[in-house]
């Protein structure tokens, strides 16, 4: 579906999610993060860029489970210590992954995906055309309610900062493992909080499109 049809139809309320193609595992298990080798930092550092050209093939198992443990998994399992920083450790930010066949949302300490809706809504992470074909959509959620501390006025601040270090950390692993990845922020918040299924205390910050460069 290209932009303008995106446009026209989130105008009149009527950009939806597509029947999800595949099994919607209720918990897809991933294999342990493989967390040694990789690119040296500051040849990744050389090669990260955005790319908006994508081939529809899916990442393996093991490729899905480094992505999204480079993301924010843990890296410190006796504090619950993850990859990316999070203000007085409230890890607010939560990570979904719209696939084929469902919206999953990653859980850094079982380190799995956990089904939140047997429906592909990749067409509504965005406005560009590519992101209903890539593989994979990252969304990244704050929740509110684990800001209590923080007083309401730099609530979004903080999430997007946490936010934006996990989106360079999924930068870092694409240019590492040869992927390609652009971090977004035109959609329709509204279309997608609805999707979703968001309440209240649940924030939309960012998008990001991740899969193999076409």
């Amino acid at each position: 579906m290209n932009t303008l049809t995106k446009m026209a139809l989130g105008l009149i309320g009527q950009l939806h999610t597509k029947p999800a193609s595949g099994e919607a595992l209720a918990v897809m298990s991933l294999p342990p993060a493989q967390t040694a080798g990789g690119l040296p930092l500051m040849e990744a550092l050389r090669l990260r860029h955005s790319a908006r050209a994508f081939r529809p093939q899916a990442l393996t198992p093991q490729e899905l489970s480094d992505l999204l443990w480079a993301a924010c998994g843990l890296n410190r399992q006796a504090e619950g210590g993850r990859t990316a920083p999070s203000a007085m450790n409230a890890q607010e930010v939560d990570l979904y992954v719209a696939l084929p066949q469902g919206l999953y949302r990653y859980a850094p300490k079982e380190h799995a995906l956990q089904l939140t809706l047997a429906e592909d809504v990749r067409r509504v992470t965005g406005y560009q055309d590519f992101v209903d074909a890539a593989p994979l959509d990252l969304i990244f959620v704050a929740d509110h309610s684990r800001m209590k501390i923080v007083p309401a006025a730099m609530r979004e601040s903080y999430a997007s900062v946490a936010a934006g270090a996990m989106a360079q950390n999924v930068y870092l692993y694409c240019a590492s493992a040869g992927l390609a990845t652009v971090v977004r922020a035109w959609f329709d918040r509204q279309a997608l909080t609805q999707a979703m299924g968001l309440t209240p205390d649940q924030q939309l910050l960012l998008t990001q499109t991740v899969g193999w460069p076409a």
